[in-house]
């Protein structure tokens, strides 16, 4: 080798397949539908617009809303994200 070349496969000569791809046990992965992106973006929008939590009222077990509202989302962005894999598994 020169130095110049690159000694292996970096994937760019690989054939794409037409076909949809398939889970390990047969079925057809990708079945994502629109709302199913809305319950994924839900969480992003949330928190993305601070002038909505940016407060200190009301408290909830002496932590200011700033700091619960956060912490609540990233309970409800776990459970969304839950709802949207069990959803599309099928």
């Amino acid at each position: 080798m020169t130095g110049n070349e690159i000694p292996f496969d970096m994937g760019q000569n690989k054939q794409r397949s037409e076909k949809p791809l398939k889970n390990p046990d047969g079925r057809n992965s990708g079945n994502l539908r629109p709302w199913h992106y809305a319950l994924l973006l839900i969480s992003y929008v949330a928190l993305l617009i601070p002038p909505i939590y940016s407060r200190e009222a009301p408290e909830l077990f002496g932590f200011p809303f700033f700091y619960w509202y956060q912490f609540a989302w990233v309970i409800l962005s776990a459970a969304l994200t839950g709802v949207v894999y069990w959803r599309t598994r099928s």
